[in-house]
């Protein structure tokens, strides 16, 4: 036998063990990185009607999240998988721990770290509630002394006020001391509530006596994130992000939501 013939014969059977210890390479390698499983896993918050709502007739999801993470895993040829959480941390902790390939949350400095964010998508007014016999008429009175200013815990309202408030108090609110605030604010506990204008507007609804001020905060970048030190799916990503922004397909999604206080954020 000659020395080439086993040489080939060697580099064969080394392959053949390779693929007894790793019987799943040979599939995963052809998949996208943006989905290594096949399956575009997707977090989002369930709760926030500027990312996605469920119609409650029939539980269909739409909304601007729903939307582009149906379109990106179009685009990358696979399957797509929606995973509706409760708060930000848990679409972070979803990418981070695996559970989710890619989560849309909003961006702020405190939740960098365990994952990265792409550039902005989408911008979401933020601004408060208030009773409507309260003196405020403007977010620019919110931050005075003596005032108690309610935000959802760990919302990015919360973040935000949290780093800018110099006079007024931060009220942090969670589903069992008031939900939305509404509580809160009827007790006396909080002058102001805020949050998106979608969010305060459904609270509204059903909260007769108050108040949506007519102005905004700031306005909260919305982003997609992935796990720390995944530099090709963000560059997937924000690839991506590019493409909707200029064919539109951004801006028909967030005029077919019907949700206020939202808009394409830019380049």
């Amino acid at each position: 036998m000659s020395h080439g013939v086993m040489k080939v014969r060697s580099r064969l059977l080394l392959v053949s063990i390779l693929l007894t210890l790793l019987p799943g390479a040979v599939q995963l390698a052809g998949q996208p990185a943006i989905a290594p499983t096949g399956t575009l896993r997707v977090a989002f918050i369930a709760g926030n009607p500027a990312m996605a709502v469920k119609n409650p007739a029939t539980g269909e999801l739409s909304g601007p999240a729903v939307d582009l993470a149906r379109e990106l895993a179009r685009q990358r040829r696979v399957e797509v998988e929606l995973l509706g959480v409760q708060t930000p941390q848990n679409v972070i902790d979803a990418v981070r721990t695996g559970q989710a390939d890619v989560g849309f949350v909003a961006y702020n400095p405190e939740r960098a770290g365990a994952v990265e964010f792409s550039r902005p998508f989408m911008l979401v007014q933020q601004s408060f509630l208030v009773k409507q016999d309260s003196p405020i008429r403007s977010v620019r009175e919110i931050d005075q002394p003596n005032l108690k200013i309610g935000a959802r815990k760990a919302d990015s309202m919360a973040l935000y006020l949290a780093r800018t408030l110099k006079r007024a108090k931060l009220v942090e609110i969670t589903e069992s001391n008031g939900g939305e605030g509404t509580l809160a604010l009827a007790a006396g506990e909080v002058d102001a509530f805020g949050s998106n204008r979608q969010r305060l507007n459904d609270t509204m609804r059903g909260a007769p006596g108050l108040r949506l001020l007519p102005d905004d905060l700031y306005d909260v970048e919305q982003t997609i994130i992935v796990p720390a030190g995944n530099a090709e799916r963000l560059n997937t990503v924000n690839a991506f992000i590019d493409e909707v922004r200029r064919s539109g397909f951004l801006a028909q999604s967030i005029v077919r939501s019907g949700v206020v206080g939202i808009a394409v954020a830019g380049p």
